[in-house]
């Protein structure tokens, strides 16, 4: 079971002043500008600051003033993870993906999932590492992440460019796709996994729909858009257990008026009712077929 914990960046360090809290107490130097420090409410935290780490020992005090950002890991699994991240991944890297989540969390719209830290910052390591052993990059489902998650994929834009600037690198347009869900797995508390596995499962159908109707669908065309939110949207109600109301009259006409549709449908649910290991009812299939129908070529076409 995915863990969403707790994920908050303290900008307005002033508040806590304020509040009477002048200095923090150092736990574990992580690198020269990241600690583990011991804040009196809220426990231990992760303090950046550059060179903040320089020269620090267990138990000295760190002046509001140094401090540049700061958040909480209340999972313990994942501040354990993110300890051993921080030995494994250049400085750099983690400075500018400190700077980009940092950038994500005040435009998201949404509280984030602490597991961002880990799993983004362990991707684009990963990506980056790829990138320098001349591996190439492909994304099997970039186009439908860009069309379902328009506002994670302009993030994620944002963070490829930074990290291309900053760091010297040229991660592929590949990689926005990639970055874009972990940006909403983060703002979802879904596991990145799920998310990935949803974005491949609609991948698939589309693949079965264009052998099983003999067609092409044009990517850029409304149809191919209102096909990918309807599959989308229908995984999230199968995902949640949502049963929509089953449109008596409509379902007869559908069935008796496009029978071999309305039969792959059935076949395009059953696909998805063994990947989800999740019932689905016949409602969805009804509305499918619609949009199945839609996707056959015209006479005369």
């Amino acid at each position: 079971m995915y863990n969403p914990g707790f994920f908050g960046i303290l900008s307005e360090l002033g508040s806590l002043r304020g509040a009477g809290v002048e200095s923090l107490q150092v736990r574990k130097v992580l690198n020269n500008n990241v600690i583990i420090a011991v804040h009196p409410e809220y426990g231990e935290t992760v303090v950046i600051g550059k060179g903040i780490g320089f020269s620090r020992k267990q138990g000295d005090a760190i002046a509001l003033d140094s401090i540049e950002k700061m958040f909480i890991l209340t999972n313990e699994k994942a501040k354990e993870q993110y300890k051993l991240l921080m030995h494994q991944v250049d400085e750099k890297l983690i400075e500018v993906m400190n700077d980009v989540i940092f950038y994500i969390s005040q435009h998201a719209g949404a509280p984030l999932n602490e597991q961002i830290h880990i799993a983004l910052t362990d991707h684009i390591a990963f990506a980056i590492k790829r990138y320098r052993q001349h591996i190439p990059i492909h994304n099997p489902f970039q186009y439908e992440t860009r069309e379902l998650y328009p506002r994670e994929y302009l993030l994620a834009q944002h963070v490829i460019d930074e990290i291309n600037r900053r760091l010297g690198v040229q991660l592929p347009e590949d990689e926005v796709g990639f970055v874009a869900l972990h940006i909403y797995s983060a703002i979802t508390n879904r596991h990145v996994v799920e998310v990935k596995e949803h974005s491949r499962l609609v991948t698939d159908l589309i693949d079965l729909i264009e052998r099983k109707l003999e067609i092409k669908i044009k990517k850029d065309s409304l149809d191919y858009a209102r096909l990918l939110r309807h599959l989308m949207v229908a995984l999230e109600r199968i995902r949640r257990g949502e049963r929509v109301e089953e449109p008596t009259k409509i379902a007869e006409i559908i069935k008796n008026e496009y029978p071999e549709m309305y039969s792959f449908a059935w076949t395009l649910m059953k696909v998805i009712q063994q990947r989800m290991q999740k019932p689905v009812y016949e409602a969805e299939a009804i509305y499918l077929t619609i949009h199945l129908q839609r996707m056959l070529p015209s006479e005369g076409s």
